[in-house]
């Protein structure tokens, strides 16, 4: 593994863990037990080991939707069961969650961060645009957004809110409604 990538790993599961402000290169260093200094000598401000913690987990997530969102072809029978395991993925690994919605509050108050924030978030977007048009979205700019906003709502609620972690039929459930629902057709 690439020293970078144990480094934002790290980063990813020390924001989980503590917060923002246990983000520190010094305790990345001392987490991944990598010799003092390493962190800073690979990110030397604190921007950069967010803007490179944030490139990690998009990465991350990327390769956790892949199935769902990098089909040649999209089929609307099989699209709930794709989208219903990269939605588990991520419930299961709470931890990239967690980091994601530190830095997400990190960005409202960082302009800089906000506008990698908003890069990262088009590489899921574009791509849900994309797929919702390839199945007939009268308006897939819209329905993207709103398939979006409907993963990201139920993540909140099973990890920061008060749901329980839906499993993965009744995540494919929902799903197959949602997108019969935008679709017009059941």
């Amino acid at each position: 593994m690439k020293r970078s990538d144990v480094v934002a790993d790290t980063a990813i599961t020390l924001l989980a863990e503590r917060g923002m402000r246990g983000l520190t290169h010094r305790a990345v260093d001392e987490a991944a037990d990598l010799p003092p200094g390493s962190t800073s000598n690979l990110a030397r401000t604190r921007a950069a080991l967010l803007e490179l913690t944030l490139s990690r987990l998009t990465e991350l997530e990327v390769q956790a939707l892949a199935g769902a969102y990098q089909q040649e072809s999209y089929e609307l029978a099989g699209l709930p069961s794709l989208m219903a395991e990269a939605l588990h993925i991520q419930l299961k690994d709470r931890r990239r969650t967690l980091a994601r919605y530190e830095l997400a509050l990190e960005a409202t108050r960082r302009p800089e961060l906000r506008a990698i924030y908003d890069q990262a978030g088009r590489r899921f977007r574009d791509p849900a645009v994309a797929m919702l048009a390839a199945l007939g979205s009268r308006d897939p700019i819209r329905h993207a957004h709103n398939l979006v906003a409907f993963g990201e709502g139920l993540m909140f609620d099973a990890i920061a809110g008060a749901g329980a972690v839906p499993s993965l039929d009744e995540l494919e459930s929902a799903l197959r409604d949602l997108l019969a629902g935008m679709l017009g057709s059941r």
